[in-house]
C-alpha cells in the first residue's frame, strides 16, 4: 500500500504542484493519475521514491515514511519507466535490462539470464539482446523500459505516461501487454497518464488532478463515470462519459435471438418476408456469412447464392462489453450486432432495440470499489530510475537527488 498523507509541494516563488494530498494506492492494483497539465501527476509520483521531497506531510510505503530510507536504496526497489524508455544508448538491450541487478551485485551470467527471460515476457525476441536502443522502434524500446523496471522483481511500479510517445495502433499492443503482465505479476502500480481513456482501460483505481496540484476526486473507473464529484472532472472525462459506461456492461446481458437468422441452403423465399429486410445468412458451423437484403434477393436459389452484404464486425458475447455490441450494430449494414463464441460461430443477434434496454438498465448508480486491503506481508521497498530523464511538463524542473 502506498499512502499519501496531506503531501504538499511548494516551490520558490509560490507555485504550488502539490496541495494537500491524500490518498491510497492498494497493494497489487493500479492506481492511474490523471489530469491537466500542472495538475501534480509527475510530481505526485515522483513524491514516492523521492525524486521529489515533499514541502509537507508524508508519502508511506506499507505504512514506513520513504524518508527512512537513502533515495538510492529506495528506488533500487521501484521499477520505475518513463515516457521515452530512458535507456542508456551506450549499453546493449540486455544489458539495459539488467542494469538494476548490476547494481545489487548479480554475477553477470545471472543478470543476463533475467534479461533474456523479461525479453521473452515483454514480447521481444531473444536475437534483440545485442542491439543498442536506436536498432529499435518506439515501440520496442517502451517493452525494454518495461522489462527494465521488473529486472529485480520490485512490488512496486512507477510508470509515467510510458506509452504516449507511440502511434495508436503500438499503444493498444502496449496497453494490452500491460494488462497481461499484471495479471500475472500483481505489482502495485502507480500510472500517470493524460488520457482519460487509458486511465479507464488500465486503471483499478483513477486519481484526478486539477491544476494547482488539487485531487479532486478518487474512485474506481466505474464509479468516476457514473459519479463525477464536480464539474471539473465531468469535462475533463467528456460528454461520452455514458458510452464510455458501456465498457464495463458485460456483453453477455445482452439479449441475443435467432430471429432471422437462416442456413446458406435455404431457399431465398425463406428470407423475403424478413421483418425488418435482413437476414443473417450463416453457414452450416453457423459461422456468419454476410447479410441478405430481402429487397435485393434473385427470383430462386439459395441464400448463400446471392450477393450478400459483408457482416461488419461481431462482437464476442463472453469476453467483449455491451460498447463493443453497440458498435457493432451501429457499423452494421443490418443495425444488428452479431454476438460469437470464441470460434467465431453464431450465439445470437442483438438489435439496437435490445442493447438500448440493456442501456437503460446499466443507468443505474455504481456502487464506488473499496480499496484493497494491504497484503499481509510488507513488500520490499525501494529499479533504480535511469539517469537523464527528461522533465515532465507537469511540474517546475528539480534537481533529483543522489542515487
Amino acid at each position: 500500500m502506498i499512502t499519501f498523507e496531506g503531501v504538499t509541494k511548494r516551490y520558490p516563488g509560490g507555485t504550488v504542484a502539490l496541495d494537500d494530498v491524500s490518498l491510497d494506492c492498494p497493494t497489487g492494483r493500479i492506481t492511474v493519475f490523471v489530469g491537466t497539465s500542472g495538475g501534480g501527476k509527475t510530481t505526485a509520483l515522483r513524491a514516492i521514491n523521492r525524486m521529489v521531497e515533499p514541502t509537507s506531510g508524508r508519502v508511506l510505503i506499507d505504512g514506513q515514511d520513504v524518508r527512512e530510507h537513502k533515495p538510492a536504496q529506495l528506488r533500487r526497489g521501484i521499477g520505475y519507466v518513463i515516457q521515452h524508455a530512458g535507456l542508456f544508448p551506450h549499453r546493449t538491450i540486455e544489458d539495459n535490462i539488467a542494469t538494476v541487478p548490476h547494481l545489487l551485485r548479480w554475477n553477470k551470467k545471472k543478470a543476463r539470464a533475467r534479461a533474456h527471460e523479461l525479453m521473452e515476457r515483454v514480447g521481444l525476441e531473444h536475437s534483440m539482446a545485442r542491439r543498442y536502443p536506436f536498432q529499435l522502434s518506439g515501440g520496442q524500446q517502451q517493452r525494454v523500459g518495461v522489462a527494465r523496471a521488473l529486472a529485480a522483481d520490485p512490488p512496486i511500479m512507477l510508470m509515467d505516461e510510458p506509452f504516449s510517445a507511440v502511434d495508436p495502433v503500438v499503444r493498444a499492443e502496449l496497453q494490452a501487454e500491460f494488462l497481461r503482465l499484471q495479471a500475472e505479476l500483481h505489482k502495485t502500480i502507480v500510472f500517470v497518464t493524460h488520457d482519460i481513456d487509458e486511465a479507464i482501460k488500465l486503471g483499478d483505481r483513477i486519481a484526478v488532478f486539477q491544476t494547482g496540484g488539487k485531487l479532486v476526486q478518487v474512485d474506481s473507473p466505474e464509479a468516476l463515470l457514473a459519479r463525477p464529484a464536480n464539474d471539473f472532472v465531468a469535462g475533463f472525462i467528456g460528454h461520452d462519459r455514458g458510452i464510455r459506461r458501456l465498457s464495463f456492461v458485460p456483453a453477455a446481458s445482452a439479449p441475443l435471438t435467432d430471429r432471422n437468422v437462416l442456413p446458406a441452403d435455404a431457399p431465398v423465399d425463406r428470407a423475403r418476408d424478413a421483418a425488418d429486410g435482413w437476414v443473417l445468412v450463416v453457414d452450416a458451423d453457423r459461422r456468419p456469412l454476410g447479410w441478405a437484403a430481402s429487397g435485393t434477393l434473385p427470383a430462386s436459389g439459395a441464400l448463400g447464392d446471392a450477393r450478400l452484404a459483408p457482416i461488419g464486425h461481431t462482437f464476442n458475447v463472453e469476453g467483449d462489453s455491451v460498447r463493443a455490441a453497440l458498435d457493432a450494430a451501429i457499423l452494421s449494414p443490418s443495425g444488428r450486432a452479431i454476438g460469437v463464441d470464441e470460434e467465431g460461430r453464431l450465439l445470437g443477434v442483438a438489435d439496437q432495440h435490445d442493447l438500448s434496454a440493456v442501456i437503460a438498465r446499466s443507468g443505474a448508480d455504481v456502487e464506488p470499489e473499496p480499496a484493497a486491503e494491504p497484503a499481509a506481508e510488507p513488500a520490499a521497498q525501494a529499479t533504480a530510475e535511469p539517469a537523464d530523464e527528461a522533465a515532465d511538463g507537469d511540474e517546475p524542473a528539480v534537481t533529483k537527488d543522489g542515487g
